[in-house]
């Protein structure tokens, strides 16, 4: 690389560093993480609020490391002397935090990073009072490489990709290669080549007769959600070196052990928010702040790893844990056996219209050859905002045409709606039901959307659709999103059964109402068996008069793999649990359709980082579970299946994919730009 070409790089990559202060400031501002030292070093840099989905993935960083790092000080704490190198320490604020928690009676700790940054952080140190007094200061910035050197901190500026200057620095600054040295490399090694990441982890194993090091990086670059990921570093013009060769857990694992580590544990995020962190913790960072992007959290944090190697180390140090005392958790699931693939292609339409890049909405099949798509949030009008316009597909002539519908008597209740249900009653009539405008604001209640009994199948825009407001009796119960809304039958007459979700005031509810239509009257009708535990983002499909409800995320925000029939009996229903083999991977925010006797769930979110989900296929009658992979070779943009619809067409055993996406941590937001055909007539061929 030219020096030129260095220099910029260097500034990039420094350039992230700074915006993750930021984040890790707003993260402290808001109660995550509980560091007086952050605003202190972040200096001069512009203070912004985050998102809460940020402050959550700042948050289990910062646990993840101090997690580690506290354990590896636990563990040597009966040795005279020990050692922590901070890699790309960059403005981190752990030395001070470790000093005045008193955890550093017999620890040095030293950090590298390229020399600006030192000078920089070097000068804030020596010019913050509260900063100056944690460290004293004995001098030793007479070494060519070292900025600043109090008696346990020594602040180096040195490039790490040059690792005999790097190691010629360290030995000057006072660092052992024969005591406990813990390395921490934060979102560090993947910015350099491989070539030279590697040969430091190896120069680290080979040299310290007593070793530990702590890992923090992202994986799985391949998938929709990773390669938003990718892009937006390589927009930054720092690209993640590291993913190319060592993609997932295992690759880094093996990487460790073939670099002379002896120990080896790697976890992602998701495995270690639930298995590390303590329950009341984990429900003390649930509630902070209103929040409903449940999905992009747990995809975030089935991006990101921790892992911690040592050798030399007695007994040996292996901080990350599975099964906690505290909460029961399956096993980490192995590579899924998918019995098939199924091809996936852009549908084509016929129209310029736009509309259907959104998140949240809700597709209805209103006549066999319409669609309708109501609320979420996506584009319009060239913005990305909560939608107020509806939006149809109608298939003629073997194509399908788009256009917006003309809506009578717009509702202010009903603009701007997300997570809502939208049941057909009949040809002419849907009830839309619940939905939010934010987290902390759910107080949609219900409404009519009338529609003309026949339509112009040539032209979608043709459509016209009435709004009327509704405030039945049953309305209060209505007050909630994420939700179903399913058409059952009891005693000859039509009902919906409204279940689950969640609401302003209870992040999952658990309880039901069956509405007698038309008047929308909530009923009381018996129903017995073992009570489902509460959810919301799962799913809800009409089967003999009853419904299915499988998934969901649980009270804990854990996905769920059950799946549930409410059948009808003589007096009422009854609640029946359906065994499924092999189980069914626990996952939420998934769509489902029943045909022919098998329930097919579509996409989704689950914990399981081997893969995401494609379609899976349960026979009702044998319990029998079927995967199958989404091909997505002729799409050329990520296919993303969460906050999505779908709608199966029975005839053509056809399924449309309409929507979803959502916002990608800070990597930006993606939203499936077209809607997508899946033929499922070679899976549901009776056997």
């Amino acid at each position: 690389v030219g020096s030129a070409s260095a220099v910029s790089l260097s500034r990039q990559i420094q350039g992230t560093g700074g915006s993750s202060a930021v984040s890790k400031c707003s993260a402290a501002e808001w109660g995550y993480i509980q560091d007086r030292f952050l605003r202190l070093l972040a200096g001069r840099r512009r203070r912004r609020r985050r998102a809460p989905l940020v402050h959550r993935g700042y948050y289990v960083r910062a646990r993840a490391i101090d997690h580690c790092v506290q354990d590896f000080l636990l563990k040597t704490q009966s040795r005279p002397r020990t050692q922590i190198l901070c890699l790309g320490a960059g403005f981190d604020s752990l030395y001070f935090r470790l000093k005045d928690m008193g955890l550093l009676h017999h620890t040095v700790m030293y950090e590298v990073d390229f020399p600006n940054v030192a000078c920089q952080k070097a000068t804030l140190i020596k010019t913050t009072k509260e900063l100056s007094a944690l460290v004293g200061d004995t001098g030793g910035e007479g070494l060519v490489t070292t900025t600043f050197s109090g008696e346990d901190y020594k602040l180096l500026g040195v490039d790490l990709s040059e690792l005999s200057k790097l190691s010629t620095a360290l030995e000057e600054a006072g660092l052992d290669n024969e005591v406990p040295t813990l390395f921490i490399a934060e979102v560090v090694l993947t910015y350099m080549e491989n070539s030279r990441s590697d040969a430091l982890i190896q120069w680290a194993a080979e040299h310290f007769s007593q070793a530990c090091f702590l890992l923090y990086e992202q994986m799985h670059p391949e998938d929709p959600f990773g390669r938003v990921m990718q892009q937006h570093f390589s927009q930054l013009n720092s690209a993640l070196h590291s993913l190319s060769q060592y993609p997932d857990c295992e690759a880094q694992q093996r990487r460790f052990f073939e670099k002379g580590w002896t120990e080896c544990s790697v976890m992602d995020m998701n495995e270690f928010f639930t298995c590390c962190t303590p329950e009341d913790e984990q429900h003390r960072v649930q509630v902070l702040e209103p929040f409903d992007e449940y999905e992009e959290w747990h995809l975030k944090c089935s991006h990101y790893f921790v892992l911690t190697a040592s050798k030399g180390m007695e007994p040996s140090w292996t901080p990350l844990f599975f099964g906690s005392p505290w909460l029961s958790v399956p096993p980490r699931h192995g590579p899924v056996r998918m019995a098939g693939s199924i091809s996936a292609s852009v549908c084509a339409i016929h129209s310029e219209t736009s509309g259907l890049r959104r998140y949240g909405h809700h597709s209805a099949l209103i006549k066999p050859n319409v669609i309708l798509t109501t609320g979420g949030f996506g584009e319009e009008d060239g913005q990305h905002c909560r939608v107020r316009s509806f939006h149809v597909l109608i298939k003629h002539a073997g194509y399908w045409k788009a256009g917006y519908v003309k809506k009578e008597n717009p509702d202010k209740r009903w603009d701007e709606r997300l997570y809502h249900t939208v049941s057909c009653l009949s040809s002419s009539l849907a009830l839309v039901v619940g939905g939010r405008t934010s987290p902390s604001n759910a107080a949609l209640g219900m409404s009519w959307l009338k529609f003309p009994q026949t339509c112009n199948d040539s032209d979608p825009n043709d459509i016209t659709v009435e709004l009327v407001s509704l405030q039945p009796a049953a309305e209060p119960v209505a007050l909630r999103w994420r939700h179903s809304t399913t058409e059952v039958i009891f005693k000859g007459e039509k009902y919906l059964f409204m279940y689950g979700g969640r609401s302003a005031v209870k992040p999952v509810l658990g309880d039901w109402y069956f509405l007698h239509t038309p008047e929308i009257s909530c009923t009381a009708i018996p129903v017995e068996g073992p009570v489902p535990e509460g959810r919301h983002s799962h799913s809800a499909c009409s089967w003999k008069g009853g419904v299915l409800i499988a998934g969901g995320l649980g009270a804990a925000e854990q996905p769920l793999g059950s799946v549930f029939f409410l059948r009808e009996t003589e007096c009422g229903f009854q609640w029946q649990m359906l065994e499924t083999h092999p189980p069914l991977i626990p996952r939420y925010s998934h769509t489902a359709h029943v045909h022919d006797g098998r329930l097919l769930l579509v996409g989704g979110v689950w914990f399981h980082s081997f893969s995401v989900p494609g379609i899976t296929v349960i026979d009702l009658m044998t319990g029998l579970c079927l995967d199958y992979t989404i091909n997505v070779e002729h799409l050329e943009w990520p296919l993303m299946l969460h906050n999505h619809s779908s709608v199966f067409l029975p005839n053509e055993k056809e399924l449309m994919l309409i929507g979803g996406g959502g916002n990608c941590f800070s990597f930006g937001t993606h939203l499936n730009p077209m809607p997508v055909s899946l033929s499922l007539s070679n899976i549901l061929t009776s056997h």
